[in-house]
């Protein structure tokens, strides 16, 4: 059972289960959270926490209890039986392989803002551009948050990035996607796109309001929906995924729509689970 203990450097999740940083953080799911050395570092709205894995505790550096339950708890999906979700998944052989080797993948609540932003970013772009890109937004435009003498920023605000030029945006590497990115930004100013009311909609409905949004296409829309809004169903489909899909299902032939129709028949609303295990499992199996 899960003990959650105040020390002198944080917050101590003993004898956690299914939660490995480096499964959560390196299976593309979110872009500012680095390795020290020691553990992740990150910066979630205006939180800076480094979160560091001994022997099946989890230790959350610069966070109180409080914390953990006000905000972490949900943002790591604490109150999820991934051990459910994982039997309800082994039935298939393939799947039950990618959970052994990414058992520690959690999929994060992140905040739909940023992650909109994020993944309208991450469109046709590789992940360390796309670190570099929203850390430059986050100096240029965000609040500045110090620990431990180093220098973190949050993520701007839709206010800030719709009064931002498109020529300030593309300073900070965002290129085309500068103009997404300030028009999204303007419809959110305006009411014109209401993040928190998209989030409550079923999953056609909110996948269909995202996709109105400048520079969202399916699988941007399946990547907010997915990590920020709570959409289980949701399965991103790329060319890289796709080509997963297909060497691991080659039943599974057809377009991105077809996959994930495909993906939806065999996996239900677990399907962006199986997701984040496929493509972290893909990644040591076809690389």
């Amino acid at each position: 059972m899960l003990e959650i203990i105040q020390t002198g450097e944080g917050v101590l999740l003993k004898d956690v289960d299914d939660f490995y940083p480096v499964h959560i953080f390196e299976c593309g799911q979110a872009f500012r959270w680095n390795w020290d050395g020691t553990g992740y570092v990150g910066i979630a709205g205006d939180r800076v926490i480094r979160v560091s894995y001994h022997e099946e505790d989890v230790l959350l550096e610069n966070a109180s209890i409080e914390d953990y339950r006000s905000f972490w708890r949900r943002y790591f999906d604490m109150d999820r039986d991934y051990g459910q979700v994982k039997a309800a998944l082994s039935c298939d052989p393939v799947l039950e392989k990618a959970m052994e080797y990414g058992w520690g993948i959690r999929i994060l609540n992140q905040d739909p803002w940023e992650t909109l932003i994020s993944f309208i970013i991450s469109a046709n772009n590789n992940i360390p551009r796309i670190k570099r890109i929203i850390e430059n937004l986050a100096v240029r435009f965000g609040r500045r948050v110090s620990w431990r003498g180093r220098e973190f920023y949050t993520f701007p605000a839709p206010v800030d990035l719709a009064g931002a030029s498109v020529e300030e945006l593309m300073a900070c590497g965002c290129g085309y996607r500068a103009d997404y990115i300030k028009r999204t930004a303007e419809m959110v100013c305006s009411g014109e796109i209401r993040l928190e009311q998209i989030t409550g909609l079923p999953y056609q409905e909110a996948y269909k309001a995202l996709m109105a949004c400048p520079g969202v296409g399916p699988k941007v829309a399946d990547c907010v929906l997915l990590f920020s809004m709570g959409k289980t169903e949701a399965f991103p489909v790329d060319v890289w995924i796709k080509k997963v899909i297909q060497r691991f299902y080659p039943e599974s032939t057809g377009t991105n729509r077809e996959v994930k129709e495909f993906v939806w028949r065999k996996f239900g609303h677990l399907a962006g689970f199986a997701q984040q295990y496929l493509f972290y499992y893909a990644r040591e199996c076809m690389t």
